[in-house]
């Protein structure tokens, strides 16, 4: 009796009831036969490593005689070598089944749960090999990486705990070399590598097991947390969503799609109601916004120089350059912060400091506004160095003419030295250098072109003006008085000019007061 080699219907277990043992024995050695070529053949294609033809071979020998251990597992290696791991081992399983004494059957399993990452399993199985045979070097091998993918797995979970994510990935990378196809492993590994914000590295990850199992939960969501780190939050919900259809239980994935919705809602916001100038809702809103997530590193960079750009709207400047600081700490690359902060270094004449991020960022953004704000940095800088006019007359930069001569007359009589002839050398010295430094500063500022050349940052000594003047000329051109008369007498005259000088200098100060 011939058996058709397209269906195989008839095999070893369902050969016909028959009295006729001659004919069933016939059929009985057709079909191991038949089998044991078709077994052949898928050799030949296995040792050319045609494992596509070797499992259609070893398929037909399973189908004619399923209960022939050796079968399923030549084929379960087959499955390997495809890197089928988990029906490489539902075969070797099966193969074990049917014959317990079948050590390459155990083999096979323990490795399968090796590779797919279940190292007890795995290890089970290894000590059945031993049980069979002893002095199997290979198995005892086999064991110890079990024992390792076990200890990395312990690490990585305190790992986790104590958010020692670089750990976790480190100890993930030692497991996956003896358990390269574990889903469970990759997944760890890529979560932890979005919480170091290396997003590329943790796609990949994901978009490799996708592809292999497009309806892995776990992946999906990692494709999703790396997508609301970058601030792609419209996106991550969808892979969220798409999660939670695949594995509603995934607690995770739920805690994330909740945060991503709040953190959008939140920062919208906050933006609404900065553009529409209610700049301490706006700052309270994305202080709120801050709390939701603190593990998204690019969203709470942006917020913190949102949060930033409302402190200095709102004369915080001090806190403003801390909240650019910490954006800067969680995204050194942000180009935004770097300016929003040396801005504020301006506005607060921290021009060192300004110079610096000015520089960090023209280094980057060879831009000729960045070009600009780096020169007019390095400008304001170079003239924070010299002697600063305005403090000494107390005046802001666009003092009209009168206002600098009530200053001039406040501060000149305020440090003339007469009025502290009683004073220490020390102190007489001392007030006498600021008597000099009033008449210079109002020497510059009240002439408009070296006001000029002195607003610009230019040095005067530099630009062949003449700069030399007598601070007891200015003085007397305001307060006349016995020119170059010594008070270090007890002259009449001398003690009536004291009497008229403190008279002048509470004058002054009455007018000033008022």
């Amino acid at each position: 009796m011939k058996v058709s080699n397209k269906s195989h219907k008839l095999n070893c277990d369902l050969v016909p009831q028959t009295t006729d043992l001659a004919l069933l024995s016939f059929l009985f050695v057709s079909i191991r036969r038949e089998a044991e070529g078709f077994k052949e053949q898928g050799n030949v294609y296995y040792v050319k490593k045609d494992y596509a033809e070797a499992f259609n071979f070893y398929t037909k020998a399973i189908d004619l005689c399923p209960k022939n251990a050796s079968y399923y597992g030549n084929r379960a290696a087959t499955f390997m070598m495809l890197s089928r791991y988990r029906e490489a081992l539902e075969d070797s399983q099966q193969a074990v089944r049917l014959d317990d004494t079948f050590v390459k059957g155990h083999m096979r399993e323990g490795k399968c749960h090796l590779l797919l990452g279940n190292a007890m399993a795995a290890s089970r199985c290894f000590q059945k090999v031993l049980e069979l045979e002893p002095d199997n070097s290979q198995v005892q091998q086999e064991l110890k990486n079990a024992e390792s993918i076990l200890e990395f797995e312990r690490l990585a979970e305190i790992s986790f705990e104590k958010r020692d994510f670089r750990m976790v990935v480190f100890c993930m990378d030692r497991a996956l070399e003896p358990a390269s196809a574990c889903h469970r492993f990759k997944v760890l590994k890529a979560e932890c590598l979005a919480l170091l914000g290396r997003y590329p590295e943790a796609q990949s990850v994901a978009s490799d097991i996708l592809r292999m199992d497009s309806t892995n939960g776990d992946a999906l969501y990692v494709r999703g947390l790396c997508l609301y780190y970058e601030d792609c939050i419209d996106k991550a919900v969808q892979f969220f969503i798409q999660a939670l259809r695949m594995a509603p239980d995934h607690e995770k994935a739920r805690l994330a799609c909740r945060n991503a919705k709040a953190l959008k809602a939140k920062k919208e916001e906050g933006n609404k109601a900065f553009k529409e100038g209610s700049f301490e809702e706006a700052y309270d809103l994305y202080s709120e916004a801050l709390t939701i997530d603190p593990n998204n590193i690019k969203t709470n960079a942006k917020l913190y120089c949102n949060r930033a750009t409302v402190g200095s709207k709102l004369n915080k400047l001090e806190q403003a350059i801390e909240d650019c600081t910490k954006a800067i700490k969680l995204d050194e690359t942000y180009i935004k912060a770097y300016l929003r902060r040396a801005q504020c270094y301006m506005d607060t004449e921290q021009y060192e400091e300004a110079v610096r991020d000015y520089e960090k960022v023209y280094q980057t953004e060879k831009t000729k506004e960045h070009k600009n704000l780096l020169k007019n940095a390095q400008l304001e800088l170079k003239k924070s160095k010299r002697k600063d006019y305005y403090k000494v007359l107390g005046v802001d930069k666009n003092a009209t003419e009168d206002e600098l001569k009530k200053a001039y007359r406040k501060r000149a009589l305020m440090h003339h030295p007469d009025r502290h002839s009683g004073a220490s050398a020390e102190m007489q010295k001392e007030e006498e250098k600021k008597f000099k430094e009033v008449g210079e500063a109002f020497t510059v500022l009240s002439d408009p072109k070296k006001k000029s050349r002195y607003d610009s940052g230019h040095d005067l000594e530099d630009d062949d003006m003449n700069m030399d003047f007598d601070a007891n000329n200015i003085f007397k051109a305001f307060f006349g008085g016995p020119g170059g008369f010594s008070f270090e007498g007890n002259s009449c005259k001398a003690n009536l000019y004291l009497l008229l000088l403190h008279l002048l200098i509470q004058c002054s100060d009455c007018t000033v007061n008022h």
